[in-house]
């Protein structure tokens, strides 16, 4: 009885022990900063002659050496359609950063037309690079068909900044993509072209009849090739700034119009001396010969061609993107390009 008593004894102190660093270890896990934890997420607020607004921003991983903004398309899409761009980059060891552009959903919409032009958000560009501490050691930049724009347009006045610079399906010519679109539509069946012309003829461009020829005959083929398009770019679309995009890009993909309308910077590439990634895909919207073009015109270029991707090639041919992409900026960063 005297032993078992001992033995149960030890057996509680033990227990007690094991509870109290237990406890211990799980306030250790547990602990927080006084400062409040957002999960990556920072709105940056960026100085316009209309005043003052605030972006939105998040961050993905810590790496002092690659440090990648993401600039969406549109103009006012949103990030969301980039969202697949987390399964790839954070765990290659990249700092990632998502961004929605002034006047695209998660940030402000402020409604003044005055500041839907390309030099304003090139300042707005530069502001969020500062804000998030991103420099010439680091900052990679990449952008997306109005992102790819936006990405070139920055190079041209801030590649002293710049790292790297990869432009994913965006021609250097908004009058060469109208071009281009006319080739793509003379492809489609005849009655398919005369109907689409009687609703352009009328300006009809939200008539549903329009919208659902445009997104079955156009939109499934080079836009996105996916079977099911994926959550996040259906999502983006539910939170497109219609008036913002109107006014800069037009009524649609389809149909290029507004501001853009006459912007190239075919003759301005060779000033480009950053190191240079053009992305271009077999179904775009957009003609890969001419982001081959831009490989070949700015002083350090390089061209990556998907077999079987569209517009998002980072969707729909994510085996061919997202390799030859992270080996760019893997050879940028350890100086083999």
């Amino acid at each position: 009885m005297k032993t078992l008593l001992v033995i149960l004894t030890a057996v509680v102190l033990l227990t007690n022990c094991e509870k109290k660093i237990s406890n211990e270890s799980f306030q250790n896990v547990t602990s927080v900063s006084d400062e409040i934890q957002t999960g990556g997420v920072k709105m940056v607020e960026i100085e316009t002659l209309a005043g003052k607004f605030k972006v939105w921003t998040k961050k993905f991983g810590q790496n002092p050496r690659i440090k990648i903004l993401l600039l969406h398309g549109g103009p006012a899409m949103t990030h969301e359609y980039m969202e697949c761009f987390e399964s790839f980059f954070p765990k290659e060891g990249f700092e990632m950063y998502e961004y929605d552009q002034l006047g695209s959903y998660y940030s402000d919409q402020p409604e003044n037309d005055s500041l839907w032009t390309t030099p304003r958000f090139v300042e707005e560009v530069e502001q969020v690079r500062k804000a998030l501490g991103l420099d010439k050691n680091n900052f990679y930049l990449l952008g997306n068909s109005w992102g790819g724009i936006l990405a070139m347009e920055y190079a041209l006045k801030y590649q002293d900044n710049l790292k790297g610079l990869i432009i994913s399906n965006m021609m250097p010519s908004i009058p060469d993509y109208a071009k281009y679109n006319e080739v793509l539509r003379s492809q489609m069946r005849k009655s398919l072209v005369d109907s689409l012309n009687a609703f352009e003829a009328a300006g009809d461009f939200k008539n549903p009849v329009y919208v659902d020829l445009v997104t079955r005959e156009y939109y499934n083929q080079h836009i996105c090739r996916l079977p099911e398009w994926p959550e996040p770019v259906n999502r983006t679309f539910k939170h497109l700034n219609e008036h913002v995009y109107v006014l800069m890009q037009g009524p649609s993909e389809f149909k290029v119009g507004g501001r853009l309308l006459t912007w190239d910077r075919k003759a301005s590439l060779p000033n480009i001396k950053v190191p240079t990634l053009a992305i271009g895909a077999k179904y775009d919207t957009m003609d890969p010969k001419a982001m081959e073009y831009i490989s070949k015109s700015v002083q350090k270029g390089r061209y990556l061609y998907c077999p079987d991707g569209s517009h998002l090639s980072f969707w729909d041919d994510q085996k061919t993107y997202f390799p030859n992409v992270i080996q760019f900026i893997k050879d940028v960063d350890e100086n083999k390009f």
